[in-house]
């Protein structure tokens, strides 16, 4: 199979054809957002450039402000704490489970206080974390949940799919997830009043928009005496050009995702009876779409660089390191948050750095991230035969 296929380069002629509609219009982005609703199985889906945009809508629509805190994890791409800061709040980090890697209830009950305004969990890796605890501690303090589903197209929690498990839940579609347009991103919900402050707040603030409808009528935007902007909105819209990608790889999302979850299986056979390499729990009733498939490693049977190395040397494709926590990297670290750390200090004392997530702590730095974006099975294969010769060097 291939990543990109005949499917999208009709699209994208059907578009080029089209003579570059505005995102305003109805377009591939229109049709993109009713399939993308219709396979999530959700009443709303709103596209955006990008994933870290959605979140910070998602915020904006949740009401989270100046001052508000939003419990997220530290054991992710940092765009998920970043979308916090972009809507004016304050991010607090809450634990890890130690086996699945996942956002744990357990700690983000002792995270809340009376400033807490909404929760973001992360389906890390392409495993979606225990939303029956986490939206059982929403319900008790009147929090808003937002899925963070970047990594976690068609993946499932007990038998129902991810992007319907919280209030709102924010996909991306950059290069390296299970589908992209480049770069590109989405917001769904089922709550009509969110979904239309998602189309106003990621669409300038224009009048006469729905949550269903994007386009503004010719008559509207000619009229001089027209009044557009009813409240302060992001220019977020998608572009045509990225929906035409997108709705054709939402329409090949099925094979995408098979592929990447028999990498996977290919990768965790390799493992079977190594002791010393485990890879992520996956507990009964969930699907694990693999965005990519982490194993944790033990440390004091071989270094982390030493593992890589010999698994580089034998012909390996590459193993990455788990991101750095946020609250690890110099920006948090530093609050150099662009004039937004007055916000951040005004409120509390927040000392970003080492602490605040043990175990977080703990399996960041022997996390081993192999992918699994091959799109030849073969190619999958000969990586998992590598990665078994690796452990049998050891």
């Amino acid at each position: 199979m291939e990543r990109i296929s005949s499917l999208e380069r009709k699209y994208l002629d059907d578009f080029l054809n089209g003579q570059f509609k505005s995102a305003t219009s109805y377009s591939m982005v229109t049709a993109l957002e009713k399939k993308f609703a219709d396979k999530f199985q959700v009443n709303h889906a709103v596209a955006m450039v990008n994933g870290t945009c959605t979140l910070h809508i998602a915020l904006e629509a949740a009401g989270v402000g100046m001052g508000d805190e939003v419990i997220c994890p530290p054991l992710t791409m940092s765009s998920t704490s970043l979308a916090v800061l972009m809507a004016n709040a304050v991010p607090v980090f809450a634990d890890v489970d130690p086996e699945t890697f996942l956002l744990s209830p357990e700690s983000v009950r002792k995270k809340i206080t009376v400033r807490t305004k909404a929760i973001i969990p992360v389906a890390l890796y392409g495993l979606t974390p225990d939303y029956d605890e986490i939206m059982k501690i929403a319900g008790e303090y009147g929090l808003t949940v937002i899925e963070d589903d970047a990594q976690c197209f068609e993946g499932t929690y007990k038998g129902r799919l991810a992007g319907g498990l919280g209030h709102m839940a924010s996909f991306s579609f950059q290069t390296s997830k299970h589908m992209t347009c480049g770069e590109g991103g989405m917001l769904i919900t089922n709550d009509d009043e969110l979904a239309l402050k998602i189309r106003r707040y990621s669409g300038l603030g224009y009048a006469g928009i729905t949550p269903g409808k994007g386009r503004i009528t010719r008559d509207e935007i000619q009229d001089p005496e027209y009044e557009r902007h009813l409240v302060l909105g992001w220019n977020y819209r998608m572009s045509d050009l990225c929906g035409a990608v997108a709705l054709g790889q939402l329409e090949r999302l099925d094979e995408l995702v098979g592929a990447r979850v028999r990498a996977a299986g290919h990768f965790l056979e390799a493992v079977e009876g190594c002791t010393w390499l485990k890879p992520q729990k996956v507990p009964e009733g969930s699907r694990h779409v693999y965005w990519c498939l982490p194993l944790l490693l033990d440390t004091e049977k071989v270094g982390w660089r030493e593992f890589r190395g010999k698994f580089m040397e034998l012909g390996g494709d590459g193993i990455y390191g788990a991101w750095k926590l946020s609250y690890m990297e110099p920006a948090f670290r530093n609050h150099a948050f662009l004039g937004r750390e007055k916000l951040v200090e005004a409120f509390g004392d927040y000392p970003y750095g080492p602490g605040l997530c043990p175990v977080a702590e703990d399996l960041q730095p022997r996390i081993l991230q192999f992918k699994t974006d091959y799109w030849k099975e073969e190619d999958a294969v000969r990586q998992a035969d590598i990665l078994r010769k690796t452990i049998d060097y050891f």
